[in-house]
């Protein structure tokens, strides 16, 4: 198998496991809301209710949409189709797992090897905020492009924050490869130790800021129904409807597979380097090609633990914390995230400088 076949293996593996991981976090909130609320939660379709999810799938398929008469018909199908894009294509550049090797010949369990990777995941996570923007102009109705504008607001408000963190970021790596970044944080590498030590206030600011990029409680101001019916998607239902809210769940795991890979140490297992986890599987008894499959599925099931990490922590937030007031979101972004990342990345240099001028 040539490296090429196998990144086009990849792209439908990657993109069923992050379809197939939305029904899992909703069944997941669904529980957990439930929980947190001392109630019983789904519990009819299904054992456990556990096919809820599904039925709800099937139910928003086989709905009958509706589109406005003055709106405009392409965009207004486009901008669904454009939400759930970028979040997908983006995967292509998660390491998901430790290489591994067939004959000899070393193979990562990344759809795309690039050395400007990070900036390509920034480039095209940016576009969902269009989308937005065009579902709310093309549905013709006063409160969805009011929806549409709170939420092109907000989202460009944190977007430069978190710009500036993921600066901060590249400046202390000294590189753009998330496959790099995700070596450098693994044992007994040049820094071997995980983002997070190394940059706490920027995993703060971005932690938070994902949750206003997302548009997850309690930043879900452009989907306040009190207010502005539901938003930017007010005039949409049916498929084109779950286009959005799928956008929305796989933001969430993208957004949470990159928080795992530049502070958490992505695949890597703490404390364990590629070659002792590949030592240790061969001391169970595989070797060669072998124990470099094992090492790498346990280094995946390392890094989907991460991400479920973070994913957790969306619903927990959501079923916790109240909504923001429009003036306090922006506010927040504008005059205490922006300058704290503006006042790290600044310490950042110098202090990289510094350490340069040592050597």
């Amino acid at each position: 198998m040539t490296p090429l076949l196998w990144s086009l293996f990849l792209v439908p593996l990657v993109g069923v496991a992050v379809l197939t991981g939305v029904p899992v976090i909703l069944m997941v909130e669904r529980r957990g809301s439930a929980w947190l609320q001392r109630r019983t939660g789904p519990n009819r379709v299904g054992p456990f209710g556990l096919l809820q999810p599904m039925a709800d799938a099937i139910k928003m398929v086989f709905k009958e949409e509706n589109q406005p008469a003055r709106a405009s018909k392409f965009l207004f199908i486009f901008a669904p189709v454009l939400a759930i894009l970028p979040p997908i294509v983006g995967f292509s550049m998660i390491p998901i797992a430790q290489p591994f090797t067939i004959n000899g010949e070393s193979f990562a369990v990344q759809i795309v090897k690039s050395d400007l990777s990070f900036l390509f995941l920034l480039a095209i996570t940016s576009l969902h905020v269009f989308a937005v923007l065009i579902a709310g102009w093309a549905s013709n109705n006063k409160f969805s492009l009011m929806g549409a504008l709170r939420a092109g607001s907000q989202m460009i408000s944190y977007e430069v924050a978190i710009g500036l963190c993921l600066v901060s970021l590249v400046v202390s790596y000294g590189t753009l490869n998330l496959s790099e970044i995700v070596t450098l944080q693994g044992a007994g590498s040049r820094l071997a130790f995980w983002g997070f030590f190394m940059q706490p206030l920027v995993f703060l600011i971005m932690w938070v800021s994902v949750f206003a990029e997302c548009n997850r409680l309690p930043f879900d101001l452009p989907e306040g129904e009190t207010e502005l019916v539901a938003g930017y998607h007010t005039e949409y239902s049916g498929l084109k409807f779950g286009l959005f809210f799928l956008g929305e769940y796989a933001a969430m795991y993208l957004a949470s597979a990159l928080m795992a890979t530049v502070f958490l140490g992505g695949y890597n297992i703490p404390f364990v380097s590629p070659d002792q986890l590949v030592s240790f599987v061969e001391g169970l008894g595989l070797y060669g090609d072998q124990a470099t499959w094992v090492a790498s599925a346990l280094s995946a099931v390392s890094f989907a633990a991460k991400v479920f990490f973070f994913m957790f922590v969306f619903v927990w937030v959501r079923w916790t914390l109240p909504r923001f007031r429009y003036d306090q979101l922006v506010g927040l972004g504008w005059k205490v995230l922006l300058p704290l990342a503006t006042i790290n990345l600044i310490g950042t240099m110098i202090f990289s400088f510094l350490q340069k001028g040592a050597y």
